[in-house]
């Protein structure tokens, strides 16, 4: 499986990692960490080193309980990074939920644009479209301010893979060919643990549509929830439903923790090429 990402064909048919590099001061669980570009840009050719093949770059948190951040300031964040990271070798996603931040992302050298909203917003659909880049459709429940209050569903899976199949085909209506597209069942936004562990199990019936799915588990609350660890104390947890997830078809694991996730793809790798 490929994934058309710009100038850029990434084979997806064994699992990707996406890196996190939030230039936020505010994000839940390395808020401020990376807010300096000179900074950003030392972290995400660390994790390039370490296995990630697409660089996640996010301007605005979206954790529970986060502020809206300007559109301005929300550019620039975003932009001088991914000008900064021109040519360092990953594909270059940016996590935004803005049509203008879409645009000028596109324009300032992005393959892909990852969009809780899953394109929703006026404008994002055509702001794709025109920029012959990948997309991540999400899936959430409310607003990221009020997401986890009291986040309801009759039947979890069915709801969030009718949402997905409803946004895939709106992305294709709107010029975005399947190659483009990839999925996320968006755990922690708007689901309790119960509806977190459930996705996870039925992860397989989000497979179905033939495009790439993306999980991201990495340090979430669900994972506090079982093991009572604290968020930098949530790798071990993290790595395990990852594996999980590739388990049930997962294809693109966005993730804090790189070398740990990419040691353990290389032996899911190895013993399945041992039976070829």
């Amino acid at each position: 499986m490929i994934l058309h990402c710009a100038n850029i064909q990434l084979d997806v048919s064994f699992p990707r990692i996406m890196g996190i590099v939030n230039v936020t001061p505010d994000s839940f669980s390395d808020g401020g960490r990376h807010a300096h570009v000179e900074s950003a840009v030392e972290h995400a050719h660390q994790l390039i080193a370490e296995g990630a093949a697409i660089i996640d770059i996010g301007g605005e948190s979206t954790r529970p309980g986060a502020e809206v951040v300007p559109l301005q300031q929300e550019l620039d964040r975003v932009v001088p990074l991914l000008t900064a990271l021109q040519g360092c070798g990953a594909v270059l996603s940016v996590d935004t939920r803005k049509p203008e931040v879409m645009a000028a992302a596109i324009a300032a050298g992005a393959h892909m644009i990852n969009d809780i909203d899953a394109l929703q917003a006026k404008g994002a659909l055509q702001a794709v479209a025109c920029g012959d880049v990948a997309v991540c459709l999400m899936h959430k429940q409310g607003e990221p301010q009020a997401m986890q209050n009291n986040p309801r569903y009759h039947d979890v899976v069915a709801e969030v893979t009718g949402f997905l199949a409803a946004r895939i085909a709106a992305a294709r209506a709107a010029g975005i060919a399947g190659a483009r597209i990839v999925v996320d069942p968006g755990f922690g936004f708007g689901k309790s643990l119960e509806h977190n562990l459930k996705l996870l199990h039925h992860l397989d019936r989000i497979t179905q549509f033939g495009v790439p799915v993306l999980v991201g588990i990495s340090r979430k609350s669900m994972l506090g929830k079982i093991t009572g660890r604290a968020v930098d104390q949530r790798e071990y947890a993290g790595l395990a439903a990852h594996i999980l997830a590739v388990m049930r078809g997962a294809r693109i694991l966005r993730v804090h923790d790189v070398a740990a996730c990419q040691d353990a793809l290389k032996i899911i790798q190895a013993v399945e090429e041992s039976d070829e």
